[in-house]
């Protein structure tokens, strides 16, 4: 455009106005009348005509097929906020044929292990609130639920142990989380009789924590500490797995997502344009150290995060930023491939965000074992890199882009994958606590109620 054009008054927009100038000449009152009649004919007709083009070229827009062009990766966002409210006005099912009537019975344990941690509305919310989300989950679980604990198959003890966040830096501390458990055992021992007929054997616990039933966010520290020995003999419904054997899944265990809230993902989603144009190809936003090594001498993320920053920080098709932003789940809409790299644990709450909002996670923690894997088929709708392989990152999503992306999309937009990774209060089918009971079921030779203990 030029400097001369730039300088032109612009005239203010009317909308639809038409301005007509009719001249008379001496008196005329027949012709003057009969042109007032023609410039309402006139006006009215071209009124219809831009009504009528209006509402025929503003037809719903369709929505574009996957593609790969350049930085450029388009989604359809709607088809996936649609499918979102679809799922939460679900009604209640009845307890399916293909669980048996599987029962459970919650302890109702003294507000100081529970209730009165809600205080604070982060602890439902934040990335350790499966503990919460899932004993609410089962408080309304009416056909699965039994208040008679001798007909229970699983006995749930709900201890929230995670919600005692840090004055200093905000973050959740857990270093009161094994006295506190042990409180609680001592107060099932002491009012019930179904902790010491089998030590815990069919008793249930969360764990949604770093490094799981070892209650520390530090590897080493944590594998250190080990599982507290009176938890030994429970089920664990932990956050952490990895592929190889580790002391801290050393124990019964159901492997489970980090908590994203519904109800953030439904909002964004509901926010996101409707043509869903995905302009940013990599995108990650969290903690990379430009030091990887802080004040306790120990590498954070093995360095990967430092290496993606210092590697792609000037790179046009990585969306890289270092601090945080509470709109951030409307940068994951935008993108096509969202990093899921370690940090001081393998698994990280981006895997669940990156599934629900449609970018295809990619995967940088060797050995990590995923949740719920056979419902949700990994290998189909994400990508796994190697920690030594960052610094092909960019060559690698270069041609996935211009191969299989369309396929991976196609996979990853499934309802039914997103819906098995979120938990909602009232359970829904196939949601996470459905995926949990399913795991559940396949232990039944863990119940009292139907076989006998073994030996200890």
């Amino acid at each position: 455009m030029m400097a001369s054009e730039l300088q032109k008054p612009i005239k203010k927009n009317r909308g639809f106005y038409v301005k007509m100038r009719i001249l008379h000449k001496g008196r005329q009152p027949e012709k003057s009348l009969f042109f007032r009649y023609y410039q309402w004919i006139l006006w009215f007709s071209f009124t219809l005509y831009f009504l009528t083009s209006f509402f025929i070229t503003n037809k719903p827009i369709q929505l574009s097929k996957p593609r790969a062009s350049g930085s450029k990766l388009s989604l359809p966002s709607r088809v996936l906020f649609e499918s979102v409210n679809k799922t939460s006005q679900q009604p209640y099912f009845k307890n399916p044929a293909m669980f048996k009537d599987l029962k459970i019975f919650i302890y109702e344990l003294p507000s100081e292990y529970n209730e009165n941690w809600l205080s604070s509305k982060r602890c439902s919310n934040h990335l350790f609130a499966s503990e919460v989300a899932i004993h609410r989950a089962l408080l309304n679980a009416d056909d699965f639920r039994t208040f008679d604990p001798k007909e229970a198959d699983f006995l749930f003890v709900p201890v929230y142990v995670s919600c005692n966040f840090s004055t200093v830096n905000g973050f959740p501390t857990i270093v009161h989380a094994r006295s506190l458990l042990f409180s609680a055992i001592q107060f099932i021992t002491k009012n019930y009789p179904f902790w010491n007929r089998s030590q815990g054997f069919d008793h249930i616990f969360v764990a949604s924590h770093d490094y799981g039933a070892c209650f520390h966010a530090m590897e080493d520290r944590a594998i250190d500490n080990g599982i507290p020995e009176f938890l030994m003999n429970s089920i664990l419904l932990q956050t952490f797995g990895v592929n190889y054997k580790h002391p801290c899944q050393d124990v019964e265990n159901v492997l489970i997502p980090p908590y994203i809230s519904p109800e953030s993902i439904r909002k964004t989603l509901e926010k996101a344009p409707l043509t869903g144009n995905r302009d940013i190809m990599v995108f990650f936003r969290g903690k990379m150290e430009v030091h990887p090594k802080n004040v306790s001498g120990k590498f954070y993320s093995k360095r990967v995060r430092t290496e993606i920053w210092r590697r792609y920080k000037a790179d046009r098709r990585f969306y890289l930023q270092r601090h945080r932003f509470t709109g951030y789940q409307s940068e994951i809409t935008r993108s096509g491939f969202c990093l899921c790299p370690l940090g001081w644990a393998p698994w990280s709450p981006r895997l669940v965000e990156s599934v629900a909002l449609g970018c295809v996670p990619v995967i940088i923690a060797d050995g990590i074992r995923l949740p719920f894997s056979s419902a949700v088929k990994w290998s189909e709708i994400s990508l796994t890199v190697a920690e030594r392989e960052v610094g092909k990152l960019g060559q690698i999503l270069e041609h996935v882009a211009a191969t299989n992306l369309s396929t991976i999309q196609k996979n990853l937009w499934d309802p039914a994958v997103r819906r098995a990774l979120l938990f909602n209060d009232h359970m829904q089918r196939r949601d996470a606590t459905w995926q949990i009971l399913t795991s559940l079921y396949k232990k039944l030779n863990r119940s009292y109620r139907r076989s006998r203990v073994p030996s200890q």
